[in-house]
Parts: C-alpha cells; sequence; structure tokens
C-alpha cells in the first residue's frame, strides 16, 4: 500500500480496486502479529462461542468499511502528506481486517454475508468525503476513529471473559484507533458539523446491527 502514495491517479485507483479485491477474498497478511498471540485459549462455551462470533463478525465488517473509506479518502486527497496520512491508517486497518478474519475462522464463525457492499459504500462515502477537501476529511477520519473507540469499548465490555484472544485483539485495535485520529489533527483536520457526525453514527449504528445478523 506503500507504494500507492507514488502513483499518478489512474494507478491508484487501480491500486484501490487491487486493495478490494484483497479484501473481499480475505487474502491480504497483517503486517504486524496478532496481538492474539500467546493467548489463553480456555474452550468456550457454546452460547458464548456463538456471542464473540457475532461480535467479531461486526469487527471485520468495520474494518473493511474503515480499508475502502481511508482509500476512498487517499484517492482523492490533494495535498501528498494528507494522503501519507491516511494511507498510513489504512495500512494498519488492513492489520485489523487480518486479525478479526483470522479470529472468525478460529471462532468457526462466518464473515458478514454483505462484505462486499460494506466495502463499496463505504468507499463511495470515502470518495466524497475526499473531495469536500483534505481538512474536512481528516476531521472525518477524527470523528471515525472517536466513534469506533466507543463502539470498541462496548465491544470490550460484551465479550465472554474467557475469550481473551478477542480482546487483546480489540484493545490493539482501540490503541491504533486513538493514535490515527491524533494524527489526523494534527495533519490539520477539523471538527465535523453535529449533523453530519449524527449521519455518521446513524450509518455506523445500522451496519452493525446489520453485520451482526448477517
Amino acid at each position: 500500500m506503500g507504494a500507492m502514495r507514488d502513483l499518478d491517479p489512474l494507478d491508484r485507483l487501480l491500486a484501490a480496486a487491487d486493495n478490494a479485491l484483497r479484501t473481499l477474498a480475505a487474502d491480504s497478511p497483517p503486517g504486524r502479529p496478532s496481538p492474539a498471540q500467546g493467548a489463553a485459549r480456555a474452550p468456550l462455551a457454546a452460547a458464548a462461542q456463538l456471542e464473540a462470533g457475532r461480535l467479531m463478525r461486526v469487527n471485520h465488517a468495520g474494518e473493511v468499511a474503515a480499508q475502502a473509506l481511508y482509500l476512498g479518502q487517499a484517492l482523492v486527497a490533494r495535498d501528498p502528506a494528507t494522503r501519507d496520512t491516511l494511507l498510513r491508517a489504512a495500512a494498519e486497518e488492513g492489520d485489523h481486517l487480518a486479525w478479526c478474519a483470522e479470529r472468525l475462522r478460529e471462532l468457526d464463525a462466518p464473515r458478514s454475508a454483505l462484505t462486499p457492499l460494506w466495502y463499496a459504500g463505504s468507499f463511495a462515502i470515502g470518495t466524497l468525503a475526499g473531495l469536500a477537501g483534505d481538512r474536512w476529511s481528516l476531521g472525518f477520519v477524527i470523528e471515525t476513529e472517536r466513534q469506533v473507540e466507543q463502539h470498541l469499548d462496548g465491544h470490550l465490555a460484551r465479550l465472554p471473559e474467557a475469550d481473551q484472544a478477542s480482546q487483546r485483539i480489540l484493545e490493539q485495535m482501540k490503541r491504533d484507533e486513538v493514535r490515527h485520529g491524533q494524527a489526523a489533527r494534527g495533519a490539520g483536520g477539523t471538527d465535523l458539523p453535529p449533523l453530519v457526525r449524527g449521519a455518521m453514527r446513524a450509518v455506523s449504528k445500522l451496519m452493525t446491527r446489520t453485520a451482526y445478523r448477517f
């Protein structure tokens, strides 16, 4: 993904399409080892495993969306420094995606059946956010990460206590999301209007509730 920084617009579009195919095929390895390595692997009761799988499916869907959002924004970013900020965040979101996919396999839980929709819709939203200008695009990152941090807190509270592997993954994801928001703020991002923040919360809630079930 780092090479995308040096591409012309058409090549960046092709690189984004390649990333979409890799994301949907779930065949991109993480750049960092999973935080779940070394976690205790106590067997989960059937109900606990089902709930953990549903929660991690939601998180996987969220990471699919994050990949698409940030690559859509990077595609139309005006300032190379803004593009770099977005691509660095997208690379770490790619790690999150791979970690969640691996954990879903361990929990014998399926990915969301609507994964292509999450990617396509989020890429479109990210592109629109980027077209609004770099300052607003980075503000979109700030608000996205703020809402994701709250979401992760909720899932950490709901995960079965015995599922230390999923807990470790979400804890590292949360640390990364906080850092992404801080980086976007430092790069010149501005707070979005309340109406936009509310619309983002509504879309996020719809996606999480749907991915939990499908």
